[in-house]
């Protein structure tokens, strides 16, 4: 067979070899590929998953499944309210199409309820108690392996009833993980809310809790790397010490845009260290106009952000 290739076409591929050669990095990349040493490849990469916060907001079932699939994303959260549908008013067997569809696709779920426990008024705190009773046994007729609830707010330092309404919500949210536990269920509690948002408080929460069934949602708020805003004890604690204060306790993690200045690269290696074994969801704020391609490309930074490629 006979190859066409102008003398013109040869000229611009050895131009461009030669300019590639002289870009930065680039000695170093071939580098790389005689000294397997210097980079090895991470092989076992955390687990991403979409939280159907905006990005995913207004995709069925079926939506949900093509675009996590064709993305490589592992785990769905389904953020209760949104088109996916799977709310405490499916009968059993709508629960039953929904955990057979997924688990066909290969797909873990998990759920996100809106339930919360600071309220002062003993029936809105017992309803949401009740609320997220009804929401593990959706849960568990569907196949998610936890729900994520809020604490969802605490009075300032120094106001006398802060501490009563931290062991209110810890108190609570040990008896929504006890009934999980025996549907095998986790109850995860978000580091989010007013005065709730920053890890001291959630250790505080769970030292209230009392109970090695209660998780948490590792929601990257600023304060886990500033270490500013924290309670008395804790002032300017960075994101390892931090860490270590819940890393046996975190059953989900929240991720945001990857260019903020978070710091991406040691928390993914601190999960990956502790053994984590769950999955990390993206909850981005804003819809994409193109939201398949932006799930990609996030992968690609994921990834890269542990030497997975």
């Amino acid at each position: 067979m006979r190859t066409n290739f102008s003398r013109r076409a040869f000229i611009n591929t050895a131009a461009a070899s030669t300019a590639a050669m002289a870009l930065p990095g680039f000695a170093a990349s071939a580098d790389l590929q005689k000294d397997n040493s210097i980079f090895i490849l991470n092989k076992n990469p955390l687990k991403l998953g979409l939280m159907t916060y905006m990005v995913g907001s207004k995709w069925d079932i079926e939506t949900i499944i093509k675009n996590c699939k064709e993305t490589g994303f592992e785990h769905v959260q389904l953020r209760t309210t949104h088109a996916h549908g799977v709310e405490v008013t499916l009968t059993a067997a709508q629960r039953a199409d929904v955990k057979k569809r997924f688990a066909d696709a290969g797909l873990a779920i998990s759920l996100a309820s809106a339930f919360q426990y600071h309220y002062a008024d003993a029936a809105e705190l017992r309803k949401n108690i009740e609320g997220t009773k009804q929401y593990l046994q959706l849960a568990a007729d569907v196949g998610a392996l936890g729900i994520r609830v809020f604490p969802n707010a605490a009075p300032k330092e120094g106001d006398p009833s802060r501490e009563k309404i931290l062991e209110q919500i810890g108190k609570s949210v040990s008896e929504c993980a006890t009934t999980g536990y025996n549907l095998g269920v986790q109850v995860r509690l978000e580091e989010h809310g007013q005065g709730t948002a920053n890890i001291p408080v959630i250790k505080q929460i769970l030292d209230f809790a009392d109970n090695p069934h209660v998780y948490i949602i590792w929601n990257n708020s600023n304060s886990d790397y500033t270490g500013e805003g924290l309670p008395k004890g804790y002032e300017g604690m960075g994101l390892e010490a931090q860490f270590n204060l819940v890393k046996d306790r975190i059953g989900n993690v929240h991720l945001r845009e990857l260019f903020t200045d978070y710091p991406w690269r040691q928390l993914f290696s601190l999960l990956s260290k502790s053994g984590y074994k769950g999955y990390l969801d993206i909850e981005l704020s804003d819809q994409s106009c193109e939201p398949v391609r932006m799930m990609k490309n996030y992968r690609v930074g994921f990834l890269a952000l542990q030497n997975a490629l």
